[in-house]
């Protein structure tokens, strides 16, 4: 097929009629007796994937085929029934597989030590398993259909893509390594561009064990108003090129540039998205480029309620805590250490989840202990405090004056990268 794109005219967005025309448009002339849809889950509500996930889902029912849909956990929790509904609407529950990232999964071949080495200036030097559900490779599926977000991501610069299914269905090795060859290479060199090494990881894996596989990507760029999603383009095809058009206006709505450093920056998690630091850390990952050597970033985070997504990786994040690459990296060299070494996805997320001591990160949490939060390296407070402080309900993104201080005020971390022009421009 050919690819189809449709980008807005308007900042509200693609109307939900254009959007059905858009997939009906890709689905047509097809015979489908069998289909997956590997959409992300909850923490990717704003993707407006779980409406394209419901239409799909139907349009396919209606023409008589026989529907799954696996969200792409990564190390994630399940879906709850609760988000599934708020999320997916009325697709049946029970319609849902869990992916397992650890058991779930089978091994297509490995992206060789020569090439990692060959994209990573040297500093990588281990081959990676190609590994997958194994549903993907089920040929009783005569369509798989991956929707989800393309956004500024820590690890692989934007997301989506094969990403979604080499992590989002994906097994360990990839998981685990790919997250430490971001790492390694370094999240500021990555975030907000195409071709970065991770990414180029996902393409030898898609070019070479998966290009015969009936995928087709539904790819999206969004930003929202609190709960009401915009959707500025929807990118469909099943090669490369959709990624490509769709990381241009990403690029262009997903990326902020603020004039100079932040000196204190406020960040407000959703309780019904963050759960964990784990994932909360974005708050973290998506302004670290816009923060000002020695300033403050406070996190609001009145649903984090625990560290890692995975009870073993909050284990990992208790013990090791958020305390600098160079640290991470010298805990991770240590003999008595494997079970770091055996987690690389953890030892990634310690080092892209601390500042390296250039600013300060405040949690105000709710549901741990401040000892809990200092325990891991970083500084407690109290939600109820710092909320009456830095009210939510108040702020206005961007620039605020509270009290003769500048504030800059961020609603959701997970729709967008924030960069220091003037800091930019000298590195250009």
């Amino acid at each position: 097929m050919n690819d189809i794109y449709r980008i807005a005219k308007t900042n509200n967005g693609l109307s939900p009629d254009e959007i059905r025309a858009a997939l009906d448009e890709a689905l047509a002339g097809r015979i489908v007796r069998k289909a997956l849809l590997l959409p992300p889950d909850y923490t990717r509500y704003h993707s407006n994937a779980g409406f394209i996930t419901n239409y799909l889902y139907h349009k396919l029912v209606e023409q008589g085929a026989e529907v799954d849909v696996m969200p792409a956990l990564g190390t994630h929790v399940a879906v709850t029934r609760e988000q599934w509904l708020d999320m997916f609407g009325d697709i049946p529950y029970d319609k849902m597989l869990v992916h397992d990232w650890r058991n779930d999964v089978v091994k297509l071949g490995e992206v060789p030590a020569s090439f990692l080495s060959e994209i990573t200036e040297g500093l990588w030097k281990d081959p990676v398993s190609v590994e997958v559900n194994r549903r993907v490779m089920d040929e009783s599926y005569d369509l798989i259909v991956s929707p989800g977000q393309v956004v500024p991501h820590e690890v692989i610069g934007m997301s989506n893509h094969a990403k979604n299914l080499f992590v989002g269905v994906g097994g360990s090795d990839m998981i685990n390594k790919s997250h430490m060859v971001g790492a390694v290479y370094g999240m500021e060199r990555m975030m907000g561009r195409d071709n970065t090494p991770v990414r180029r990881i996902f393409d030898y894996g898609m070019e070479h064990f998966l290009n015969t596989r009936p995928i087709l990507f539904a790819l999206t760029v969004t930003t929202a108003t609190g709960r009401a999603i915009h959707t500025h383009g929807l990118f469909i095809g099943e090669g490369r090129q959709c990624l490509t058009e769709a990381v241009k206006l990403a690029q262009q709505k997903n990326i902020d540039f603020v004039p100079h450093g932040l000196k204190k920056c406020v960040v407000y998690l959703d309780p019904g998205e963050f759960k964990s630091t784990w994932l909360g850390n974005k708050a973290v990952y998506r302004t670290r480029m816009a923060m000002a050597d020695d300033g403050d970033l406070i996190i609001l985070a009145p649903g984090v309620e625990r560290f890692g997504e995975d009870a073993k990786v909050g284990q990992l994040i208790r013990k090791y805590g958020y305390r600098g690459r160079l640290n991470t990296l010298e805990q991770f060299q240590k003999p008595e250490n494997q079970d770091l070494r055996d987690n690389m996805g953890a030892a990634a997320h310690l080092i892209h989840g601390s500042s390296d001591g250039r600013f300060r990160i405040t949690y105000a949490v709710k549901d741990i202990t401040q000892e809990e939060i200092a325990g891991v390296g970083f500084i407690p407070a109290s939600f109820d405090e710092m909320a009456a402080k830095y009210d939510p309900a108040k702020l206005q993104y961007g620039y605020n004056s509270l009290d003769g201080e500048e504030i800059y005020y961020i609603p959701n971390p997970a729709l967008g990268l924030w960069i220091n022009r003037e800091k930019f421009d000298q590195e250009a």
